[in-house]
């Protein structure tokens, strides 16, 4: 039997289009090829198990050879095989799925959904990389024939009668100059652990030694007491990775070896969330929450996506919501629309469904964690409330759910829900307006003057440090009815809650207007506006403040925030010094006749407020601490 033909397709010549375009990524020729392999064991499998098949199985698998000298890679199963009929449709035809008719056929016996088989574009991936492919085939059918099948990468091709005594299929690829990288064994098994760790058929690649054991189980020594070893072959894949079981076959030890076998340096991770579904769409995998803290770029993409344990990427942004991108691990599903070469997703109402889920499960699994063990959940707050806080300002069905196990923490170390903390400040932050004013810190440390002073007046303080804390702060504005945010150094003290009540200034208007003059000479920035107001004396003699809207536009430059204001270029600080006309050290100033001497103790007073906010740096710092010197001695 010989026979010769030229391959049907649309166009004058696919391959050139394969190697320059369809296929973005050359390495991924060895999965399309392997998935191609499994898919036909498979097949094999399915059709054994309802009676089509009556011969022996055999151990079922799919293996990996390379041949330097020869300059090929050999991918084999011993699935299903093809007649040579077959070959003609299915792989001189291009594009024609063999796995449509083949669940056509069988479909009424159930369980198609396993089966998978994309014959046609998938195996011409293989000439991405070769000059020349061979298919050597048998087919499982009892007088069926082998057959070869040999093509240059031209649209001719050649079937010849071929010599292969066992059921499956061998395809070799004989591997052209430009691409000899893949005839190295690292470069080969670096593809198969990416794209095939998980294959649900044992992938074989190579030996490897191992304890040479008896009977019982005990490994055999040789007369020095060395452990005797075997060569076996290499299984490089786990095939029946713990998304694939039930959740109640498994325990938290399982959950934490795959996280190992996922991520092996890296901590082990807060907790975990096991989807599970198969209606309305089919979607399996294991999402595991890290523990973080505030990098916000640190571990992006370490969520893989698989197709039936094929995988595909980790790209999944469409997939997970984009607020859940941190976390890491596993989602399967056939479900998900992929282009002709399996390389990118394509948005379409399953993906929409499958992201909604998700976070939908995500929302209830932080629910019922907070629910159990409150305690617990306080402690992992600190890598949870990126997540929590980013899903509230990006999704307003996260929110409803979220809104009952969002904490607020305050300087003191104290946990409350939102709830909570409007009851905690009810009484004392409620202002001449009817709306209760939180009152935050970014920088606890930094801000300890300010919180001191805000303390005095038995204001609680809630600690915001984190990277989205500014965007939090104005999604909460508009979420919560009469509430107010303001940072702890946004204004004086006595203006953060303001009420209806004033402090008596013990300086005339003359004075006052006399002090203003002096800071206004002594600070010389017109980047600083300075305002008298009478506080109380033991409050700082200057406190520099930076209006909340402010410091709010200057959060939103540096995140890249697309206000108008923002395309002006970056703002400078406009900072009010504010002058405490009752504190002791202002009249000491007013008081003081000579010019210079008053001059000097006005900036000094000026500069233990820039010290407050920590904005004292420099020879600006060193001038500071010798003039202190200077008036202490």
């Amino acid at each position: 039997m010989q026979e010769k033909g030229t391959i049907s397709i649309h166009t004058e010549n696919i391959f050139p289009i394969i190697k320059k375009f369809l296929y973005s990524d050359h390495e991924i020729f060895l999965r399309e090829l392997v998935s191609n392999a499994v898919d036909a064991t498979q097949k094999l499998q399915r059709l054994a198990s309802i009676g089509e098949f009556k011969g022996e199985l055999g151990e079922q698998k799919v293996e990996i050879k390379v041949n330097k000298k020869a300059k090929t890679v050999t991918v084999s199963d011993n699935g299903i095989g093809m007649t040579a009929d077959e070959i003609k449709k299915y792989i001189n035809q291009i594009a024609f799925s063999g796995a449509a008719e083949f669940i056509e056929k069988y479909k009424e016996k159930g369980d198609e959904s396993q089966i998978i088989g994309m014959f046609g574009l998938g195996f011409y991936s293989a000439f991405m990389v070769s000059n020349k492919v061979e298919i050597v085939t048998r087919s499982y059918q009892d007088s069926s024939e082998p057959a070869r099948w040999t093509c240059d990468g031209s649209t001719e091709f050649e079937i010849t009668k071929g010599v292969k005594k066992e059921i499956g299929t061998d395809i070799i690829l004989h591997i052209d100059k430009d691409n000899e990288e893949f005839l190295e064994d690292y470069k080969v098994r670096e593809i198969l652990n990416k794209y095939c760790k998980f294959l649900p058929v044992p992938i074989v690649f190579g030996e490897k030694e191992e304890p040479l054991k008896d009977e019982k189980g005990e490994v055999i020594k040789d007369k020095k007491d060395n452990p005797k070893t075997q060569k076996v072959p290499d299984v490089i894949n786990n095939p029946k990775p713990i998304w694939t079981k039930s959740p109640s076959e498994l325990k938290d030890e399982d959950y934490l070896a795959f996280y190992k076998e996922l991520y092996p340096f890296s901590e082990d991770p807060l907790f975990w969330i096991h989807l599970n579904v198969d209606y309305p769409f089919n979607l399996t995998g294991i999402l595991y929450f890290p523990k973080i803290k505030n990098e916000l770029e640190l571990n992006k993409n370490k969520i893989q996506l698989y197709s039936r344990q094929v995988f595909i990427t980790d790209e999944v942004k469409d997939i997970v919501p984009e607020f859940l991108m941190l976390l890491h691990g596993v989602i399967d599903s056939p479900d998900i629309p992929l282009n002709v070469s399996r390389s990118y997703l394509q948005s379409d109402a399953n993906v929409k469904k499958i992201n909604s889920h998700i976070t939908k499960k995500v929302a209830d699994k932080l629910g019922e964690l907070f629910k159990k063990d409150r305690k617990s959940f306080e402690q992992k707050w600190e890598s949870l409330n990126l997540f929590v806080k980013y899903g509230i300002i990006a999704d307003e069905k996260f929110y409803d759910k979220a809104k009952n196990f969002t904490l607020l923490e305050n300087t003191d170390g104290k946990f409350f829900t939102l709830d909570e903390y409007k009851k905690q400040i009810e009484a004392n932050q409620k202002d001449k307006d009817g709306s209760l004013v939180h009152i935050y810190s970014t920088h606890p440390n930094q801000q300890d003057a300010y919180i001191q002073s805000a303390k005095n007046k038995a204001y609680d303080i809630l600690k915001f440090e984190g990277p989205l804390d500014n965007h939090f702060v104005n999604s909460m504005e508009m979420k919560l009815e009469k509430t107010k945010w303001k940072r702890v150094d946004a204004d004086i003290v006595d203006k953060l809650v303001e009420k209806d009540e004033k402090n008596e200034s013990v300086l005339s208007k003359d004075d006052e207007e006399q002090v203003k003059k002096i800071f206004e000479d002594a600070i010389s920035d017109k980047n600083y506006t300075v305002q008298l107001e009478a506080l109380a004396p033991d409050e700082l003699p200057v406190s520099l403040i930076l209006p909340e809207f402010m410091r709010r536009m200057k959060d939103m430059q540096k995140m890249g925030g697309g206000s108008p204001y923002m395309m002006m270029g970056d703002m400078p600080d406009q900072f009010n010094a504010v002058i405490n006309s009752n504190h002791p050290m202002i009249s000491k100033i007013l008081k003081t006749e000579a010019e210079d001497k008053r001059k000097e103790l006005a900036t000094q007073a000026y500069e233990l407020g820039l010290l407050s906010q920590n904005l004292l740096t420099g020879n600006k710092l060193t001038a500071f601490i010798k003039r202190s010197v200077d008036l202490i001695g």
